[in-house]
């Protein structure tokens, strides 16, 4: 098993975590993710079958989480 843990902090935490809560019932095949959020804080744990569904998954999630931010930062 292979796992990752990345933390984003920020204001922008909280905005990214809720773009990101849909996903967290439709985990990336062989990985499963998990997500805490706290005070400008969002952790992501990654757990997956090998390194390759791990990259995927990471590649995925920091993806989706850039994109949250941008908006974000856009629409503000």
């Amino acid at each position: 098993m292979r796992r990752a843990r990345i933390t984003l902090v920020g204001p922008e935490a909280r905005v990214v975590a809720e773009a990101l809560r849909p996903e967290m019932g439709r985990d990336v095949p062989k990985a499963r993710v998990s997500m805490q959020l706290g005070r400008d804080r969002l952790t992501l744990m990654i757990d997956a079958e090998d390194t390759s569904a791990l990259r995927a998954a990471v590649n995925s999630y920091l993806r989706w989480a850039d994109l949250a931010a941008r908006v974000h930062e856009v629409a503000a």
